[in-house]
Protein backbone atom coordinates (compact mmCIF):
# COMPACT_ATOMS: atom_id res chain seq x y z
CA UNK A 1 0.00 0.00 0.00
CA UNK A 2 3.09 2.25 0.05
CA UNK A 3 2.67 5.22 -2.24
CA UNK A 4 5.36 6.49 -4.58
CA UNK A 5 5.98 10.13 -5.35
CA UNK A 6 4.97 11.43 -8.75
CA UNK A 7 6.10 14.52 -10.62
CA UNK A 8 2.55 14.86 -11.93
CA UNK A 9 0.72 14.80 -8.60
CA UNK A 10 1.75 16.02 -5.13
CA UNK A 11 2.07 13.23 -2.57
CA UNK A 12 -0.67 14.69 -0.38
CA UNK A 13 -3.05 14.47 -3.34
CA UNK A 14 -2.12 10.81 -3.84
CA UNK A 15 -2.81 10.10 -0.17
CA UNK A 16 -6.11 11.97 -0.36
CA UNK A 17 -7.14 9.87 -3.37
CA UNK A 18 -6.17 6.65 -1.57
CA UNK A 19 -8.17 7.54 1.55
CA UNK A 20 -11.10 8.59 -0.61
CA UNK A 21 -11.03 5.22 -2.36
CA UNK A 22 -11.04 3.38 0.98
CA UNK A 23 -14.27 5.20 1.83
CA UNK A 24 -15.82 4.74 -1.63
CA UNK A 25 -15.06 1.01 -1.61
CA UNK A 26 -16.67 0.45 1.78
CA UNK A 27 -13.39 -0.52 3.44
CA UNK A 28 -14.26 2.20 5.93
CA UNK A 29 -17.96 2.32 6.74
CA UNK A 30 -20.10 5.34 7.57
CA UNK A 31 -19.76 6.39 11.23
CA UNK A 32 -16.66 4.20 11.58
CA UNK A 33 -13.49 5.57 13.14
CA UNK A 34 -10.60 5.25 10.72
CA UNK A 35 -7.23 3.78 11.80
CA UNK A 36 -4.89 5.88 13.90
CA UNK A 37 -2.32 8.25 12.39
CA UNK A 38 0.46 5.83 13.31
CA UNK A 39 -1.22 2.94 11.47
CA UNK A 40 -1.99 5.03 8.40
CA UNK A 41 1.51 6.53 8.25
CA UNK A 42 3.02 3.04 8.33
CA UNK A 43 0.56 1.58 5.84
CA UNK A 44 0.85 4.42 3.35
CA UNK A 45 4.52 5.10 3.88
CA UNK A 46 4.06 8.83 4.37
CA UNK A 47 4.89 11.47 6.96
CA UNK A 48 2.49 12.77 9.60
CA UNK A 49 2.31 16.14 7.85
CA UNK A 50 1.34 14.63 4.51
CA UNK A 51 -1.28 12.42 6.12
CA UNK A 52 -2.79 15.30 8.06
CA UNK A 53 -2.98 17.39 4.91
CA UNK A 54 -4.94 14.61 3.19
CA UNK A 55 -7.28 14.13 6.14
CA UNK A 56 -7.84 17.88 6.35
CA UNK A 57 -8.84 17.94 2.68
CA UNK A 58 -11.39 15.15 3.15
CA UNK A 59 -12.68 16.75 6.35
CA UNK A 60 -13.19 20.01 4.45
CA UNK A 61 -15.18 18.13 1.80
CA UNK A 62 -17.39 16.60 4.49
CA UNK A 63 -16.28 13.00 4.03
CA UNK A 64 -14.34 12.83 7.32
CA UNK A 65 -14.91 14.39 10.73
CA UNK A 66 -11.99 14.96 13.08
CA UNK A 67 -13.06 14.71 16.73
CA UNK A 68 -10.43 16.07 19.06
CA UNK A 69 -9.37 13.47 21.57
CA UNK A 70 -11.45 10.75 19.91
CA UNK A 71 -10.16 10.22 16.37
CA UNK A 72 -11.40 10.71 12.82
CA UNK A 73 -14.71 9.30 11.60
CA UNK A 74 -16.29 8.65 8.20
CA UNK A 75 -19.18 11.08 7.74
CA UNK A 76 -20.03 10.65 4.02
CA UNK A 77 -19.18 8.29 1.19
CA UNK A 78 -18.41 11.02 -1.32
CA UNK A 79 -17.74 14.73 -1.59
CA UNK A 80 -21.26 15.15 -2.95
CA UNK A 81 -22.79 13.43 0.08
CA UNK A 82 -20.57 15.43 2.42
CA UNK A 83 -21.57 18.74 0.86
CA UNK A 84 -25.24 17.76 0.89
CA UNK A 85 -25.08 16.76 4.55
CA UNK A 86 -23.74 20.19 5.49
CA UNK A 87 -26.26 21.92 3.24
CA UNK A 88 -29.22 20.15 4.85
CA UNK A 89 -28.37 21.79 8.16
CA UNK A 90 -29.41 25.12 6.65
CA UNK A 91 -32.87 23.98 5.52
CA UNK A 92 -36.09 22.95 7.20
CA UNK A 93 -37.28 19.37 7.45
CA UNK A 94 -40.20 20.31 5.22
CA UNK A 95 -37.87 21.47 2.45
CA UNK A 96 -35.79 18.32 2.79
CA UNK A 97 -38.90 16.13 2.62
CA UNK A 98 -40.09 17.92 -0.52
CA UNK A 99 -36.77 17.26 -2.24
CA UNK A 100 -36.73 13.67 -1.07
CA UNK A 101 -40.24 13.17 -2.43
CA UNK A 102 -38.97 14.10 -5.87
CA UNK A 103 -36.00 11.73 -5.63
CA UNK A 104 -38.10 8.92 -4.16
CA UNK A 105 -40.74 9.05 -6.84
CA UNK A 106 -38.19 9.19 -9.66
CA UNK A 107 -36.20 6.33 -8.12
CA UNK A 108 -39.39 4.25 -7.87
CA UNK A 109 -40.39 5.05 -11.46
CA UNK A 110 -36.99 4.10 -12.85
CA UNK A 111 -36.66 1.02 -10.63
CA UNK A 112 -39.98 -0.28 -11.99
CA UNK A 113 -38.44 -0.03 -15.47
CA UNK A 114 -34.89 -1.16 -14.79
CA UNK A 115 -34.77 -3.39 -11.69
CA UNK A 116 -33.45 -6.93 -12.10
CA UNK A 117 -34.65 -10.08 -10.36
CA UNK A 118 -31.61 -9.76 -8.07
CA UNK A 119 -32.68 -6.22 -7.16
CA UNK A 120 -36.15 -7.44 -6.21
CA UNK A 121 -34.73 -10.28 -4.12
CA UNK A 122 -32.40 -7.86 -2.32
CA UNK A 123 -35.28 -5.49 -1.57
CA UNK A 124 -37.42 -8.27 -0.10
CA UNK A 125 -34.49 -9.46 2.01
CA UNK A 126 -33.99 -5.97 3.47
CA UNK A 127 -37.72 -5.75 4.24
CA UNK A 128 -37.51 -9.07 6.10
CA UNK A 129 -34.63 -7.70 8.18
CA UNK A 130 -36.62 -4.53 8.82
CA UNK A 131 -39.63 -6.52 10.06
CA UNK A 132 -37.55 -8.69 12.40
CA UNK A 133 -35.85 -5.63 13.89
CA UNK A 134 -39.16 -3.87 14.56
CA UNK A 135 -40.68 -6.95 16.18
CA UNK A 136 -37.60 -7.28 18.38
CA UNK A 137 -37.87 -3.60 19.38
CA UNK A 138 -34.46 -3.01 17.79
CA UNK A 139 -35.44 0.40 16.52
CA UNK A 140 -31.93 1.41 15.49
CA UNK A 141 -31.74 -1.75 13.39
CA UNK A 142 -35.22 -1.11 12.01
CA UNK A 143 -34.36 2.46 10.98
CA UNK A 144 -31.10 1.28 9.42
CA UNK A 145 -32.89 -1.42 7.41
CA UNK A 146 -35.64 0.98 6.36
CA UNK A 147 -33.03 3.40 5.04
CA UNK A 148 -31.15 0.58 3.29
CA UNK A 149 -34.39 -0.38 1.57
CA UNK A 150 -34.99 3.07 0.11
CA UNK A 151 -31.34 3.47 -0.88
CA UNK A 152 -31.54 0.06 -2.60
CA UNK A 153 -34.57 1.23 -4.60
CA UNK A 154 -32.51 4.21 -5.74
CA UNK A 155 -29.70 1.85 -6.73
CA UNK A 156 -32.16 -0.32 -8.65
CA UNK A 157 -33.16 2.75 -10.66
CA UNK A 158 -30.04 2.22 -12.75
CA UNK A 159 -29.09 5.89 -12.41
CA UNK A 160 -25.87 6.15 -10.36
CA UNK A 161 -26.15 9.94 -9.95
CA UNK A 162 -29.66 9.66 -8.52
CA UNK A 163 -28.42 6.93 -6.19
CA UNK A 164 -25.55 9.08 -4.94
CA UNK A 165 -27.85 12.06 -4.37
CA UNK A 166 -30.28 9.83 -2.51
CA UNK A 167 -27.60 8.34 -0.29
CA UNK A 168 -26.71 11.87 0.83
CA UNK A 169 -29.99 11.91 2.77
CA UNK A 170 -28.77 9.10 5.04
CA UNK A 171 -28.16 11.00 8.29
CA UNK A 172 -31.28 13.16 7.99
CA UNK A 173 -33.51 10.24 7.07
CA UNK A 174 -32.21 8.07 9.93
CA UNK A 175 -32.77 10.76 12.55
CA UNK A 176 -36.25 11.53 11.28
CA UNK A 177 -37.29 7.86 11.34
CA UNK A 178 -36.20 7.46 14.94
CA UNK A 179 -37.97 10.69 15.90
CA UNK A 180 -41.20 9.36 14.39
CA UNK A 181 -40.75 6.02 16.16
CA UNK A 182 -40.31 7.71 19.54
CA UNK A 183 -43.49 9.71 18.98
CA UNK A 184 -45.46 6.46 19.27
CA UNK A 185 -47.60 7.30 16.23
CA UNK A 186 -45.64 5.40 13.60
CA UNK A 187 -46.61 2.11 11.97
CA UNK A 188 -43.12 0.73 11.52
CA UNK A 189 -44.21 -2.05 9.16
CA UNK A 190 -46.43 -0.18 6.72
CA UNK A 191 -46.67 -1.86 3.31
CA UNK A 192 -47.28 1.44 1.52
CA UNK A 193 -44.00 2.57 0.05
CA UNK A 194 -42.37 -0.73 1.01
CA UNK A 195 -44.00 -4.08 0.27
CA UNK A 196 -46.40 -2.54 -2.23
CA UNK A 197 -43.52 -0.71 -3.84
CA UNK A 198 -41.55 -3.93 -4.34
CA UNK A 199 -44.63 -5.56 -5.85
CA UNK A 200 -44.95 -2.67 -8.31
CA UNK A 201 -41.25 -2.79 -9.16
CA UNK A 202 -41.42 -6.55 -9.74
CA UNK A 203 -44.50 -6.08 -11.94
CA UNK A 204 -42.73 -3.37 -13.93
CA UNK A 205 -45.50 -0.85 -13.12
CA UNK A 206 -44.01 2.67 -12.79
CA UNK A 207 -47.36 4.34 -12.02
CA UNK A 208 -48.15 1.97 -9.15
CA UNK A 209 -44.60 2.39 -7.81
CA UNK A 210 -44.86 6.18 -7.77
CA UNK A 211 -48.35 6.05 -6.22
CA UNK A 212 -47.09 3.84 -3.38
CA UNK A 213 -44.20 6.19 -2.62
CA UNK A 214 -46.41 9.29 -2.74
CA UNK A 215 -48.97 7.84 -0.36
CA UNK A 216 -46.25 6.76 2.05
CA UNK A 217 -44.45 10.10 2.20
CA UNK A 218 -47.60 12.22 2.22
CA UNK A 219 -48.83 10.29 5.25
Amino acid sequence: MTLSTSHRQPLADEVTAKLRQMIHSGEWQLQQRIPSETELMAGLGVSRGTLREAIKALAHSGMLEVRRGDGTYVRATSEMSGAARRMYQDHTEEHILEVRLGLDTQAARLAARNATADDVSALRAVLATRELAWQAADFEGWARADWQFHARVAQASGNPLLHELYVSFGDVFHRELLKQQRSGRLNGLTRTGHGELVDAIEAGDPDAAVDSVSRNLNS
